[in-house]
């Protein structure tokens, strides 16, 4: 390399794993405006913003915004402008294995189309996280029934190049404390890692039960990053600006 060029700047896909995904495996789910690019509503609620974005950012993002009006936003302290509402804000982490001992789990069924309306109706009543009625979509969801009730799940969320993300582990209130979330995270992982890819995992930075799980089962914190929950403002109130 040549004297007083500076070296390439190499980026983690974790640091961004929205962006990556979106512009990576998940491409075929993405929608673009200007420089943001977002899943389509129906798939998930997750946007990839500009690190600093500007008044025409905010604009092209309203137009990406699903049907309750409502993204989520990963890894930025980013303002939105008036007419946004901030829905929540929270500091989390992000674990990646270092040591899961990944094992199929022969209670586990996979889950698909037909089952959509049970794990919506699980995730209303558990609240793991945004889950939207195409979710399923992103990846190979895992769930455990009893007398024919679905009663825990988790599945694969966002999947930057080399990477899937583990989410949507939740297990009703009924059948907590038998092991069913941790099981099926190994379970899930073990169908990643077959594939040659790493898993990680989220979570809200001060829900320490389900951290201590993951740490026990063998991921370690790769870093702390914030998620911010928005509301887009009505199209009326959308500057002039959006488009294109």
């Amino acid at each position: 390399m040549s004297a007083g060029r500076p070296a390439p700047v190499s980026y983690h896909p974790l640091d961004n794993p929205v962006l990556a995904g979106l512009t990576g495996p998940h491409a075929r789910f993405a929608e673009r405006r200007g420089r943001v690019l977002g899943y389509q509503p129906e798939v998930s609620t997750w946007l990839a913003l500009p690190e600093e974005p500007d008044a025409r950012d905010w604009a092209d993002a309203a137009p990406l915004v699903g049907g309750d009006g409502t993204a989520t936003l990963a890894g930025t302290r980013a303002v939105p402008p008036d007419g946004w509402e901030i829905t929540f804000q929270v500091d989390g982490v992000q674990l990646v294995d270092e040591s899961v001992d990944a094992v199929h789990d022969e209670e586990a069924v996979v889950l698909g189309a037909a089952d959509v309306p049970e794990m919506l109706d699980l995730v209303e009543r558990t609240r793991p996280g945004p889950f939207r009625p195409r979710t399923i979509e992103l990846g190979r969801y895992l769930g455990v029934r009893r007398d024919g009730e679905l009663v825990a799940m988790a599945g694969e969320r966002l999947h930057p190049p080399g990477w899937t993300e583990i989410s949507a582990v939740c297990t009703a209130p009924g059948y907590r404390g038998q092991g069913l979330g941790g099981r099926l995270i190994l379970a899930v992982a073990a169908g990643i890692k077959e594939r040659g890819e790493t898993p990680f995992i989220q979570a809200a930075g001060d829900n320490e039960n389900a951290v201590r799980l993951y740490e026990a089962l063998g991921f370690r914190l790769r870093r702390r990053i914030a998620f911010l929950g928005i509301r887009a403002p009505e199209p009326s109130r959308v500057p002039a600006t959006a488009g294109g």
